[in-house]
């Protein structure tokens, strides 16, 4: 199966996911609706997943969601989270599909789900938040980090289509390639702004724009 395929998910896929698992209900639920391609299943799966680990609990915000399945997919990982919001500036008419065969395999995500177009910049945030996204182009990462970091909410993003012509390298573009600069950049502004930063690996066979960059404030700073 190939992992990274655009193609969208349909009931004749359904028997690649016949398993007990969550991911298999999950995949079995996205074949029924039809609409999602493959590799974002994939992809929300596999960053979802990294970021339960690590934060538990919190309103989730999933800017820049797209299908909103990220967002989804954290809530039935951890049941603790309230609510998740599903931003974006045009969401697709199919996220409503997606989300209603979702919430017939899992009623409980009925009335916490709740999708919002506006922009990014206008959407209040809390500290107790946790903030994702999964390939927010270009400089809408850096505006994520942003948000996250002037409510001190924990963030966690999967950066894409880096734009290298305007970006902040911190002088590193002698020692690495521009994009890896540029992200590591990102986690130098984290740490900056009292973060304690992870980072980590998605599978490469989803995409090659695999990393993933988790931060929450330091302890200490979390009463400041």
């Amino acid at each position: 199966m190939d992992h990274s395929s655009r193609n969208r998910l349909t009931e004749r896929s359904l028997p690649l996911f016949g398993g007990v698992s969550l991911f298999d209900a999950i995949a079995r639920a996205a074949c029924r609706a039809g609409c999602l391609p493959r590799k974002e299943l994939f992809e929300a799966w596999e960053v979802a997943r990294r970021v339960r680990r690590r934060f538990r609990g919190g309103r989730i915000i999933d800017l820049a969601c797209g299908h909103g399945l990220l967002a989804q997919i954290l809530l039935l990982l951890d049941d603790t989270s309230p609510e998740a919001l599903a931003v974006d500036q045009s969401l697709p008419k199919s996220a409503a599909t997606l989300h209603a065969a979702l919430s017939q395999a899992w009623p409980r995500l009925q009335g916490r789900v709740h999708f919002l177009e506006t922009d990014l910049q206008d959407l209040p945030l809390e500290r107790q938040d946790v903030v994702v996204s999964a390939h927010a182009c270009g400089g809408l990462t850096d505006l994520i980090l942003a948000r996250a970091v002037e409510v001190g909410a924990r963030v966690a993003v999967l950066p894409c289509c880096h734009d290298l012509d305007h970006a902040d390298l911190g002088g590193l573009e002698g020692w690495m390639d521009g994009q890896l600069a540029m992200d590591a950049a990102r986690v130098a502004r984290l740490r900056s702004n009292g973060y304690r930063v992870f980072t980590q690996l998605i599978p490469g066979d989803i995409t090659p724009k695999n990393r993933l960059l988790l931060g929450e404030r330091e302890p200490s700073l979390l009463q400041a």
